[in-house]
């Protein structure tokens, strides 16, 4: 009966600050859960108007909704009602980071490959679905930033070819702006949360079917497990939540963060001035700010590239970035199962391609900005978004080479360390008259970090100690 229990205390648990990023996006996930259950509360999710005759002067007698209403009173009359507010939007930017880093971790370690492809999968998902739970949650308080993001929403669901019109009224029950708190408002609560709850526990009992991968080292093979047995992880993660925990309370109370106040109420006739999408959506900005303005009729209908293009591209780009390691084993033919992870410089030319996919996000991301920036810098906004146009068609492949070549040479220069040692700064005089540098030799730990997992590490190694003793020769 106490064999389950007794298998897990017996494991042990690889210890690498990198492998807890995991850890921080379901700790923050928690988090979210207790503050968003007391948001719960006193939120209405009604889009009825009234007069405001709150606390907040500014806004006195203004009509908003009972959504902005309830919203400004959690903020400025519910006891620690404001704090909660932004320990809830401060641990979503939390947890969105840390499932970004840890995808990008799995990726550049080669975490994704067999018997872990699944979990590439459910941690892919886990990003999908945070991002929509966080552009469900920034529009419930129905105030005016909110509801210009709604406003571009449905500009872009309007301009999809055939069923756009469809899509429109399905998601704002009717005519823009409808009442989408009504509809976002149960997935944002019940759907999304549900979903991610499946997929953290999807993701625990795979990792616990498979044995935890490790990076390479003495005496650590694909048929054993270095590291912290299961009771010590068990306390460094206890203490790992109350960090996370701590950090989200620290930055609430701290730093103020989607004052609604300032915005004031949602108007469909009205547009916001400055603000941006949150960082991790601005991506798809950035995309229908580089699109061209092209348009074409066909049967009848016209179609706009400014719309077709930056959606086409998006989703195609976050599909490889789904079904990316069924690419490379295709590729690459290897099925072995791996639980040896690998360093980013031993496999160049997926790191060149991880190197080439972040930039294409980047400048995606980054001409969001790209207003903002002209009038920072006094520079011509059209200019811009051209320069970050040859950016976006340019910038990734010059990435893939750079990086395979920073990959390269470091694999060379780690190969001249295990064999020559490492460099001194002492200079001495041979007995035929030369000079040259002395060298401390390495230990074998580090030796193995340098070279022991990588076959063209090895190689290299041996090339060099030929040429090594060819010199003394």
């Amino acid at each position: 009966m106490h064999r389950p229990w007794n298998n897990l205390r017996a494991r042990v648990f690889p210890d690498h600050w990198s492998l807890l990023f995991g850890q921080i996006a379901f700790y923050s996930f928690v988090v979210i859960v207790l503050s968003g259950v007391v948001l719960t509360v006193y939120y209405e999710p009604s889009v009825d108007h009234v007069v405001y005759n709150g606390p907040y002067a500014p806004l006195r007698g203004a009509e908003m909704s009972r959504a902005l209403e309830s919203t400004m009173a959690i903020s400025f009359e519910v006891r620690g009602g404001l704090l909660m507010r932004q320990v809830h939007h401060w641990a979503t930017l939390i947890m969105v980071a840390a499932i970004t880093l840890h995808l990008l971790r799995l990726f550049f370690t080669a975490g994704f490959r067999r018997p872990r492809r699944l979990n590439w999968l459910v941690v892919f998902g886990l990003l999908i679905v945070m991002l929509g739970a966080a552009l469900t949650g920034t529009s419930l308080p129905d105030d005016m930033a909110s509801g210009t993001s709604l406003a571009v929403l449905d500009g872009v669901l309007q301009a999809t070819p055939l069923v756009g019109s469809a899509l429109s009224a399905l998601l704002f029950g009717g005519q823009f702006p409808g009442d989408v708190i009504s509809q976002f408002y149960p997935l944002h609560v019940v759907v999304l949360p549900a979903v991610l709850v499946v997929l953290f526990v999807v993701g625990a009992v795979l990792a616990l079917r498979h044995k935890p991968a490790q990076f390479a080292g003495p005496g650590r093979t694909e048929d054993n497990v270095v590291g912290r047995p299961a009771t010590a992880a068990a306390v460094k993660s206890v203490g790992l939540f109350c960090f996370v925990a701590g950090v989200a309370i620290l930055m609430a109370a701290t730093a103020t963060i989607n004052p609604v106040w300032l915005y004031g109420p949602a108007d469909p006739a009205n547009a916001s001035a400055g603000v941006g999408p949150a960082w991790y959506l601005a991506f798809l900005d950035g995309s229908l700010r580089l699109a061209p303005g092209w348009e074409f009729v066909l049967w009848g209908k016209t179609f706009s590239l400014a719309i077709l293009l930056p959606v086409t591209v998006c989703t195609l780009f976050l599909a490889l970035v789904a079904v990316y390691p069924f690419i490379e084993e295709r590729l690459t033919g290897d099925r072995r199962d791996h639980h040896l992870l690998e360093r980013p410089r031993d496999n160049p030319t997926r790191t060149g391609i991880g190197a080439a996919g972040i930039t294409f996000y980047g400048v995606l991301w980054a001409a969001a900005g790209a207003d903002t920036m002209a009038v920072l810098f006094h520079l011509s906004v059209n200019s811009l978004l051209h320069v970050f146009q040859v950016l976006l068609i340019l910038g990734p492949p010059a990435a893939l080479m750079v990086t395979r070549r920073i990959c390269s040479g470091l694999q060379e220069q780690d190969a001249r360390i295990a064999v020559l040692g490492v460099e001194t700064g002492q200079i001495v005089r041979r007995a035929d008259g030369g000079y040259v540098e002395q060298h401390r030799p390495v230990d074998v730990y580090r030796r193995w970090q340098l070279v022991g997992a990588s076959a063209k590490g090895r190689a290299l190694t041996a090339q060099t100690t030929d040429a090594k003793h060819e010199e003394a020769e």
